[in-house]
């Protein structure tokens, strides 16, 4: 992959690279943040996702907990955008529950592959993870995407804190794909609430000083997804063949 050091914007301000002023707070261990926080949530921190390196190669397995905690480790994710025929993009807001960024606003979808073999393997082990993360999240039936449903569109390298104790440092792959769902089947525990947004409404949505946008969603929303969207046929036509890693740290 070829890698672009690009310069972007987290909700009006300049993303950073190394530390900020939030780190300078005091932390906690990792008993004291979590003590009230949703056992659900708790259990998932022990699933092995995937630790990379810059270029996106796999360095092995960590733990979402140590991967998140602190100043975070670099790894693999991913965040869907899912369409429908009126080309209106789906966003979730992330329930209260969530360890990182709870209440925020969001693309379709984002989490991690897993460290399997079947959500390693290049080029469609990040569409399975989505796949059953769309399931998992939004009650989406694995049975609605196959892998070729998904258009890989590009890669995102970012950083971000949450609070004094959790940030975000991912390799985010991001996916497009077209359909129409029936949304009746939210997990409470990750989703808290579904809209439809049309492509007019995104500066809107961006400027917002009401509704809170995780990081991500800022920052590909700012610099990227416009020019996709407005290109959304040919994008989801087929993946892109080149992979470029845009670098917002």
């Amino acid at each position: 992959m070829t890698t672009v050091r690009s310069h972007g914007t987290l909700m009006g301000r300049t993303m950073y690279s190394g530390a900020s002023a939030i780190r300078t707070l005091g932390r906690a261990t990792f008993e004291e943040i979590t003590d009230k926080a949703d056992s659900e949530q708790l259990e998932l921190m022990k699933e092995q996702i995937v630790q990379v390196n810059e270029q996106d190669k796999v360095v092995g397995p960590i733990s979402k907990k140590n991967a998140h905690i602190y100043d975070g480790v670099l790894h693999r994710a991913f965040s869907v955008f899912v369409f429908n025929s009126r080309n209106e993009l789906l966003i979730q807001k992330r329930a209260c529950k969530k360890i990182t960024f709870p209440g925020f606003w969001a693309n379709t979808c984002c989490s991690h592959p897993l460290f399997t073999e079947g959500e390693l393997e290049d080029g469609v082990g990040v569409k399975r993870a989505a796949i059953r993360k769309l399931e998992h999240e939004l009650g989406i039936p694995a049975s609605t995407f196959s892998v070729d449903d998904l258009a890989y569109v590009s890669t995102v390298m970012y950083k971000a804190s949450s609070d004094a104790n959790w940030t975000e440092y991912e390799m985010d792959h991001i996916l497009f794909a077209r359909a129409e769902l029936s949304l009746d089947k939210l997990n409470p525990n990750e989703v808290e609430q579904v809209e439809w947004v049309a492509r007019t409404e995104l500066p809107a949505l961006l400027g917002s000083s009401v509704r809170k946008l995780s990081p991500w969603f800022h920052l590909i929303g700012t610099n990227l997804l416009p020019r996709w969207w407005d290109d959304l046929d040919a994008v989801l036509e087929k993946d892109n063949t080149d992979r470029k890693i845009y670098d917002y740290r």
